[in-house]
């Protein structure tokens, strides 16, 4: 059975090698969070970064 992908906004891109890892993309998705933006974390392993995104279309 295939799903369909919900759309998302990347808001920010981040290289995974960071010497913080993840902590400036976590930060950044924190502080969308507190502007009200719905943000979170994932990892593109295709481009070996960590993408901010949203569910919610901009």
């Amino acid at each position: 059975m295939a799903t369909a992908a919900q759309p998302r906004t990347v808001l920010e891109r981040f290289p995974a090698g960071h010497p913080r890892g993840s902590w400036p993309a976590d930060e950044y998705a924190a502080a969308q969070r507190a502007q009200g933006t719905d943000a979170h974390v994932v990892m593109d392993l295709t481009t070996d970064q960590f993408l901010v995104v949203t569910d919610t279309t901009h």
